[in-house]
């Protein structure tokens, strides 16, 4: 079983950043290891032992070239025929060593079981006991089981003021409002790396209160937010009120100690499709546990087809923030990339060729999806699950699209000085679920097509939120020699413990700088795309936490583990 584990994995050594970037959590023995070096004359780098100091591998620089997001020049040293397990560094003259890396068959087991573990940490509507979140035991907080129906949301059977009760359900972010749209994607995801990558879970002990069962903690996890969106929707008519919030955001206190009277604001149509789609998923996922779980599954896939009829009859009540309420928008004016990923998923749930109609007649272009770009999800959701295609569907088309998301990636990856797929355009607020994101895509397209490049351009991707950085720094809590300590996360914040609650990815790098007003007493070094963060809780434009950041980074850790690890892993070819 593996653990999660609340200690650090290495010391923190903030004295002087390193000029050679590495992943300082590890690599599996099979996998890619580069790491970036500035542009230097030398033409030779070491791999030593850390506790022998005798070389475990030597080699060549690659050619200097120009990284833009950064204005840097680097050189790229590729240790990936390394695979003895062992702690190395790596040693160029005229340079400070790297930070220290591990080579490990379960190098990314730990990180990608804190990652899920941070969504408990996340929960609302329970106490956190010592027993399971050790030092970051809390209070519950946010019951939610007298919210009331704004006036956005009134409707005959709940008139404004009604009270209704929609507890459980992860906090969203830095704050602890709850949201469908953003929901929807995260729960997707995070089945989507079960569905694709079961063994990296089966054995995953997250010291969860439901730990021990017969079914993974993942699902168990997942529930806990499908079963509040599930309390989202109007049982008169199939309606998914949009967000459950304060009217204001509370202030940086302890969930127990935010009292505001909370609300559900507004039926959406984006809400009631990305509630369709991932409802329509788990319908599947849990129908493999009926017993564990009864009656889910037929339960989750009425409230699909509900949620459906709904969006079908309100096909463009856009989400409009109510004058009264400030917290997070979520709004998306574009919605067939809703429609077909709705569609795409109740065709693999029902087998209604119907579906499948309605997902092609929206013309949806796969691309790199985020939470208001859902139309990637829709094509990879069929490429994934080519077994339940019917007769009807073009399963060449699919794979096509898919890989072909996948090979814009990897030639963008090939371009890259850094070797990394990330261009200038990508380094927006939560830029580092954009890096998760495009690792996913190209996992999804290993999954299709076998070919090694997609699988090293999503290593590249991981080792760039893990320290191969410009900045030199882990961008995931409690993981690497440097990571965050100061994360707009109000419990991380309030809790009076000095690291914050590990297992959770930073926004990133952020040259739109919307906090830069609250932030003016740390400013940012840099408006470069891949330099402008910092690492300070007024920054919530670079370094908040989502759960909806967070899932793709456990996809990608466990796609990379399952693929690569264990202790005989495939050969590199």
């Amino acid at each position: 079983m593996i653990a999660v584990q609340l200690s650090l994995p290495f010391p923190h050594a903030f004295a002087r950043d390193p000029a050679i970037g590495i992943n300082q959590v590890g690599y599996l023995p099979a996998s890619q290891k580069l790491a970036t070096v500035p542009a230097t004359a030398q033409n030779d780098f070491i791999v030593e032992h850390v506790a022998s100091g005798k070389a475990a591998y030597t080699g060549k620089l690659g050619a200097a070239a120009e990284w833009k997001p950064a204005d840097r020049r680097v050189r790229i040293a590729d240790f990936s025929a390394l695979a003895q397990p062992g702690r190395y560094r790596l040693r160029i003259d005229g340079l400070p060593p790297s930070d220290e890396f591990v080579v490990a068959g379960d190098a990314y087991a730990p990180l990608a079981a804190a990652a899920v573990k941070a969504f408990y940490f996340n929960r609302a509507g329970t106490a956190l006991d010592a027993a399971h979140a050790g030092r970051f035991a809390r209070a519950a907080g946010h019951p939610d089981d007298a919210v009331l129906v704004h006036a956005s949301a009134a409707s005959p059977a709940r008139p404004a003021g009604t009270k209704i009760s929609s507890p459980k359900g992860w906090y969203d972010a830095g704050d602890y409002n709850k949201y469908i749209v953003n929901s929807a994607i995260t729960t997707w995801t995070l089945l989507a790396a079960w569905q694709d990558f079961p063994q990296a879970f089966a054995a995953q002990d997250l010291d969860i209160p439901e730990s021990g069962s017969d079914a993974p903690d993942l699902l168990h996890e997942a529930w806990w937010n499908l079963e509040w969106m599930l309390s989202m929707q109007d049982p008169a008519d199939g309606g998914v009120y949009h967000k459950l919030t304060t009217l204001k955001f509370a202030g940086f206190v302890m969930p127990a100690d935010a009292h505001a009277q909370r609300y559900v604001v507004q039926k959406s149509t984006a809400a009631a499709l990305g509630f369709a789609a991932s409802m329509a998923q788990a319908s599947r996922v849990y129908a493999r546990y009926e017993a564990q779980f009864p009656g889910v599954a037929a339960r989750m896939l009425a409230a699909a087809k509900a949620a459906w009829a709904w969006a079908q009859r309100h096909p463009q009540d856009i989400y409009r923030q109510p004058a009264d309420v400030s917290t997070g928008e979520y709004g998306d004016r574009k919605l067939d990339d809703e429609f077909a990923w709705a569609a795409a998923e109740l065709y693999l749930a029902t087998g209604d060729d119907a579906f499948y109609d309605e997902f092609i007649a929206r013309g949806v272009a796969p691309r790199v999806p985020s939470w208001n770009e859902v139309g990637g999800l829709a094509w990879m959701a069929l490429a994934a699950h080519r077994d339940r295609l019917t007769p009807h569907a073009d399963g060449a088309l699919i794979e096509e699209r898919v890989s072909g998301m996948a090979d814009a990636l990897v030639r963008q990856w090939k371009r890259s000085a850094y070797r990394v797929a990330m261009q200038p355009a990508d380094f927006v607020w939560g830029s580092n679920a954009v890096a998760m994101n495009q690792a996913m895509v190209l996992m999804q397209a290993y999954r299709l097509r076998g070919r090694r490049d997609y699988l090293d351009a999503a290593q590249s991707q991981l080792d760039y939120v893990l320290g191969r950085n410009p900045l030199a720094r882990s961008f995931v809590t409690g993981f690497g020699t440097r990571p965050p300590l100061h994360v707009h996360h109000r419990v991380s914040e309030a809790d009076g413990i000095a690291e914050p609650v590990p297992g959770w990815l930073a926004g990133g790098p952020n040259p739109g700088r919307q906090d830069a007003r609250d932030c003016a007493a740390s400013p940012y070094p840099s408006a470069l795309p891949a330099l402008a963060y910092i690492d300070r809780v007024c920054s919530y434009a670079s370094n908040e936490v989502a759960i909806n950041w967070n899932a793709p980074l456990v996809y990608v850790a466990a796609a990379l583990q399952a693929t690569q690890g264990g202790e005989n892993p495939p050969a590199r070819n």
